[in-house]
């Protein structure tokens, strides 16, 4: 009864938002959830992906929880089931990159916001055993009350950073380095200020934007690098194609400097597409609806993309974002084909499964 019930509220809240604003939101649906997280209440909240180098059908979503009793991260292969995980405090959002040089070797590197210590926590992705592990040269303290966190990683110098923010609109820039034992430190290098609570947000690594949510006001883009200063430009606000809070923030890559920019439109369980380049020119909007197996998206906080075929069921990629309203119990994420997405639209989204930002 329940599911018959809020399928209805739904569909009818899009219904109603259609109307309001005659802006059309496509509906798509997952074919993959994960395992739902071990607690009730809201404790899911930002997935990452990483692509194993050799093999992607080995490849991983790695998703924070921030319960109090089982707080962590958890690691989930691309059937949904978690595999591995972590508990050490509550982790609010997280996000990869590939390549950091640590030592002698490159590795795959995984930050996230921990809440409980207030902390940066470092992992490095063990691909053998498709784990993580902790790489924090220390107990690294934020200078704010971390809340959101995303990475940058400039192509150019191959400097990566861990961002964070909080919800009085504060954001510190870190750049990571190796301490020379083998393990990560980090350092202040830029910090900004916006009006209010913050949350999602994610760089450009190919063209250097960071874009920030503002979650009752917009998206702001920023030059990534420490070097650029305070300025920023929001790109969208509260209205037509934004319902409060915007929360998760990604960017899908289909070449060097094309792609698409992803919101998580919390207030009408939407996400709203803009152009990756120029001035991110608003495309359309997308809900994931109830299908035949597995129930529709709502009141998602952190979303992820990832482009390159990864196996037989995702050949184009996939999209996985947290379901705030599970119909089977728990919190989990839940994953729909690019494709899905991209054929929802008319014309067409892009999709290049060989392009790889690595």
């Amino acid at each position: 009864m329940y599911k018959i019930i809020s399928s209805f509220l739904f569909l009818f809240f899009i219904s109603c938002t259609n109307m309001d604003s005659n802006i059309q939101i496509n509906k798509v649906y997952a074919s993959i959830e994960t395992e739902p997280v071990e607690s009730s209440g809201d404790t899911a909240d930002d997935p990452c992906i990483w692509v194993h180098p050799k093999d992607p059908s080995l490849s991983l979503v790695i998703g924070t929880d921030k319960d109090e009793n089982y707080a962590g991260l958890r690691v989930y292969d691309l059937t949904g089931k978690e595999i591995f995980k972590t508990e050490n405090g509550k982790m609010n959002n997280v996000d990869i990159r590939y390549g950091f040089v640590l030592g002698s070797e490159k590795i795959d590197i995984v930050t996230a916001g921990e809440r409980t210590s207030n902390t940066l926590a470092i992992f490095k992705v063990d691909i053998e055993n498709r784990s993580l592990v902790n790489i924090a040269a220390r107990e690294i303290k934020l200078g704010i009350s971390v809340y959101g966190s995303c990475m940058y990683k400039n192509v150019n110098t191959n400097d990566i950073y861990a961002v964070v923010n909080d919800k009085k609109g504060n954001v510190e820039q870190y750049l990571l380095n190796d301490n020379g034992q083998g393990l990560v430190d980090a350092t202040l290098v830029r910090t900004l200020k916006l009006p209010s609570q913050l949350e999602g947000c994610v760089a450009d690594d190919i063209l250097g934007h960071l874009y920030i949510g503002e979650e009752e006001k917009g998206i702001w883009k920023f030059g990534a690098n420490p070097s650029d200063g305070n300025q920023g430009l929001l790109i969208d606000e509260m209205g037509s194609h934004l319902t409060a809070d915007v929360e998760g923030l990604t960017i899908y890559y289909s070449g060097d400097s094309t792609g698409y920019l992803i919101a998580s439109s919390q207030g009408n369980n939407s996400y709203a597409i803009y152009k990756r380049e120029g001035d991110n020119s608003y495309i359309g909007q997308f809900a994931i609806a109830d299908g035949k197996v597995i129930d529709g998206v709502s009141d998602t906080d952190g979303i992820d993309v990832c482009n390159l075929n990864l196996n037989d069921q995702f050949q184009n990629g996939f999209f996985i974002v947290q379901d705030g309203v599970n119909d089977i119990g728990n919190q989990s994420f839940k994953i729909v084909p690019w494709e899905s997405i991209a054929n929802s639209f008319n014309p067409s989204l892009k999709m290049n499964n060989t392009w790889d930002h690595r």
